[in-house]
């Protein structure tokens, strides 16, 4: 019998205990091998190892922890995560009640918390870790916010003010390897996550972890005949932000076809495609497994859709030949903003039919598939007939 694959933490997790660790070392405590953490997604207690941590001068200390994403393809293992952390001037008068309300809520992890500057917490990004291209912003998900507002509020002292600043060393090279610059995170990794445990989404063995999360959806008593499926950790943190129920997603790999051919032999009768539309654009034409290294042909089928709309010479080689789907779009809708819109629709629209096609084939017929795209910028930029109408519900 093989063994089940080991299961490691995402980044959130290892941020969180370098930051409490770096905490604890301002309120003169020892170093302690492991931090016990509140995990939130799932619910319960976790004992995370912490590397070091130390005092340094001008009142900072410093705490590391290294990643362990657990078996399985994931660029962050071994990263170190370094935080810095030092008490700042106490709050004015009635600031400290106002931070304890908002780290309340932010124990709701569904609500979120939209500011990363709370009244007792000044949390900055340091060198390797990714900002927001836009405005400068660090780059961090709900669920990593919810996790640090959660686990280190207990140690802050009333009234006190605490300002935290994240290192990734190797951020800066390592962010080279992801997506994140087409969705406008520059200078390191972003600090996403949307739960504890790590999905490597290249990882072959991924398939079959998805496929029983898919069996334990189906079997649930309340399952209702709708799915969405989600493409990366980008999409599952955005999803619920534009009110797609977050019961209803199911984070999933490159392996989409094996999936959805799943979810329509299995009982779904309505399902959602939400992705980056440099992702999704492979399944119009054809491709169902989307890891670059088994298919791309991108600008092949973008130059194909677009001729399709009118667009030829000059004007359909520069699409050919731009750096990427995104650069290709902007460009467009830069020049004939009218065609790039209706080439999105296009190819959201083909999107939807071709995954029908491909179900057909595998005899899961009958599963209503819509698509719904989004661009680096988070932002809806298409979305196919069936798509549009999960939207307006």
């Amino acid at each position: 019998m093989v063994d089940p694959p080991r299961r490691g933490y995402t980044l959130p997790v290892w941020l969180a205990a370098a930051a409490c660790a770096a905490v604890a070392a301002l309120r003169g405590e020892a170093l302690q091998a492991e931090r016990w953490l509140e995990l939130l997604e799932p619910a319960g207690l976790a004992a995370v190892p912490v590397q070091a941590a130390a005092a340094l001068a001008d009142g900072w200390t410093l705490a590391e922890s290294r990643c362990d994403p657990g078996d399985g393809l994931d660029l962050t293992r071994g990263l170190a995560v370094w935080v810095l952390a030092r008490w700042l001037e106490p709050s004015p008068p009635g600031e400290g009640a106002r931070g304890e309300q908002q780290t309340e809520k932010g124990q709701q992890l569904e609500q979120g918390l939209e500011n990363d500057q709370q009244p007792w917490l000044q949390l900055e990004a340091g060198e390797g870790v990714g900002v927001i291209a836009s405005s400068g912003q660090l780059c961090i998900s709900a669920y990593a916010r919810a996790l640090l507002h959660t686990n280190l509020r207990p140690l802050v002292p009333a009234g006190r003010r605490l300002q935290l600043r994240v290192v990734l060393p190797s951020g800066r090279q390592l962010a080279e390897r992801t997506s994140n610059a087409a969705f406008g995170v520059v200078e390191g990794l972003a600090l996403i996550g949307t739960q504890a445990a790590s999905q490597a989404s290249a990882d072959p063995a991924q398939l079959q972890r998805t496929l029983d999360s898919l069996a334990t959806r189906l079997a649930a008593p309340d399952f209702g005949g709708e799915l969405i499926l989600v493409l990366g950790e980008n999409g599952l943190d955005l999803a619920p932000r534009l009110g797609l129920p977050a019961s209803l997603l199911l984070k999933v790999g490159n392996w989409l076809g094996p999936v959805l051919v799943a979810a329509g032999q299995g009982g779904v009768k309505r399902l959602l495609l939400f992705g980056y539309q440099g992702k999704l654009i492979k399944l119009a034409g054809g491709i169902f497994h989307t890891h670059h290294h088994l298919a791309d042909g991108r600008a092949e089928i973008l130059t194909a859709l677009a001729a399709l709309e009118g667009l030829a010479g000059p004007g359909l080689e520069a699409l050919h030949g731009a750096a990427s789907v995104e650069t290709a779009l902007a460009e467009l809708q830069a020049c004939q903003p009218e065609l790039a819109s209706r080439l999105r629709a296009r190819l959201a629209a083909t999107v939807e039919r071709r995954t029908a096609q491909y179900l057909a084939r595998h005899d899961a017929a009958g599963m209503e598939v819509g698509a719904v795209l989004f661009d680096r910028g988070r932002q809806v930029c298409a979305a196919g007939p069936i798509g549009a109408r999960w939207l307006a519900n």
